[in-house]
């Protein structure tokens, strides 16, 4: 199917934080929230897709020496990139060659503007999500069947010898999760208890604040736990957590370290196991309930050594990569350097996902272990998240880290009847809180994307754009 791309514009929504989000070396209080809208030829046919994004400072680039004020012209410039080169691309004969172009053509700019790979794969992948959202809309498909009837025109083995002649649908899920396993995030600065909360930090919004009350309002059983990097409070407050997670879900319990890019060696982050793992309360809780440890090393140093699994190490964990996972040759290098998989975030690209759990259940059909996660960017509605959720259903991956309903406030920040239409189309993933704002509904730790499902890309209908301030840049 011939696609081109007539035009792109851009809206933007303020959004802050209910408290701070804390994931390494930033702390999150306030953000813009980008949509994209562009209006698509498919075949001689008008179809309009929308992307959208929370604009996140210090996960694209993780330089402690600039603020979000100074990161954020370049996150727009290559957003503005690749949506102007989408425009200048002209026709593609399927959607799969239109994606390669505008990759290969925005990594390349990126490289001679000495912009990150990461960074560049996130201005691509906005334009990537809203032309696939228009291009599901315009065959009247949701995006499970869009991917297992190929029309896409996905060719694997362009990218990949080793998957050369598997079509994605061979190996994904032929019918997508209708359910997913919530996995709740962890901040570094989030209370464990209510007895940590002082009364001037107390939020009356009706939502859980404290890990002990998500516990208890959602069921929760999977958790994300992130790690500072200083080993002393780093076992200190696992611990607390052993103790927490042991007595309020038992032996249920599912949990995943984020190790945040803290360290610069491998032989660090072995340091800092082995001492995990001489403490008796954490070697339990670890063998009981760790499912892997992400990024524990730096993205400039990840994909640069040896993982030594087998080199002195008691009991070693599965270990994967996340911010490392960059560009087209970031898993296959991972999986020489010694780990175990990646992770699937739509930031990263969707294309990129479904090449790389392509990739992974094909060496596990090959009796070669390999891990795929999902992960969060605080994906948030009206389009993000249900977009996200969309491609994970068809991964294949039982559970997935989901923060964004805990930092921010439900929907609160949508106008009135943009939360009206939410929870009209979307009745199984988002209900009424207290306060009479949608927020994301979580049943026995998991949430319902039936819905999700069944729209063209996981959103039934689009947001009112007129809703929000047009942005130019």
């Amino acid at each position: 199917m011939r696609i081109n791309v007539r035009s792109v514009d851009f809206y933007r929504l303020p959004m802050t934080t209910r408290f701070p989000f804390c994931y390494g070396i930033a702390s999150m209080t306030a953000l813009p929230h980008l949509f994209v809208r562009v209006v698509l030829d498919v075949d001689g046919k008008e179809s309009v897709g929308m992307s959208a994004d929370g604009l996140p400072p210090k996960w694209f680039t993780k330089n402690p020496d600039t603020t979000f004020e100074e990161d954020l012209p370049d996150m727009l410039r290559v957003i503005r990139y690749a949506a102007d080169a989408a425009i200048d691309m002209g026709h593609s004969d399927t959607f799969f060659n239109w994606w390669y172009r505008l990759y290969e053509r925005q990594q390349q700019w990126a490289a001679t503007e000495n912009i990150p790979p990461l960074l560049s794969s996130f201005g691509a992948s906005l334009l990537e999500r809203a032309v696939l959202d228009a291009f599901c809309r315009a065959v009247e498909q949701p995006f499970h069947k869009v991917l297992n009837r190929n029309l896409l025109g996905v060719d694997a083995g362009r990218l990949r010898k080793n998957i050369a002649g598997v079509n994605p649908a061979d190996v994904l899920a032929v019918v997508p999760s209708d359910e997913l396993i919530a996995r709740h995030t962890i901040g570094l600065a989030d209370p464990l208890t209510d007895a940590e909360i002082s009364p001037q930090d107390r939020i009356d919004d009706g939502l859980p604040h404290s890990l002990e009350t998500i516990i208890r309002r959602y069921g929760i059983t999977h958790f994300k736990i992130k790690l500072t990097g200083n080993l002393e409070h780093d076992t200190n407050r696992l611990r607390q957590l052993a103790d927490i997670i042991g007595q309020q879900v038992g032996e249920k319990a599912r949990f995943t370290l984020d190790g945040n890019e803290n360290l610069l060696r491998i032989e660090d982050f072995q340091d800092h196991w082995n001492t995990y793992q001489a403490d008796p309360v954490l070697s339990t809780f670890f063998s009981a309930s760790l499912l892997f440890v992400e990024q524990p090393i730096h993205r400039d140093f990840a994909l640069s050594q040896k993982m030594r699994l087998d080199d002195g190490w008691t009991n070693p964990p599965s270990m994967i990569i996340d911010e490392s996972d960059a560009d087209l040759s970031s898993f296959p290098t991972a999986m020489s350097c010694g780990y175990a998989g990646t992770s699937h975030k739509n930031c990263k690209g969707v294309i990129k996902g479904i090449l790389n759990a392509t990739d992974i259940y094909h060496r596990q059909r090959h009796q070669q272990a390999t891990l795929l996660s999902a992960e969060d960017l605080a994906n948030v509605g009206p389009v993000a998240l249900l977009q996200d959720l969309a491609v994970t259903a068809c991964l294949g991956v039982g559970h997935v880290e989901r923060n964004g309903h805990h930092y921010f406030c439900g929907l609160n920040m949508l106008p009135r009847s943009e939360q009206e239409k939410a929870l009209r189309n979307h009745p199984d993933l988002y209900e009424v809180a207290e306060a009479g704002f949608p927020t994301l509904k979580i049943r026995n730790g998991r949430i319902q994307l039936g819905s999700v499902n069944a729209a063209p890309f996981g959103v039934t209908e689009h947001p009112d754009v007129g809703l929000f301030e047009p942005w130019s840049f």
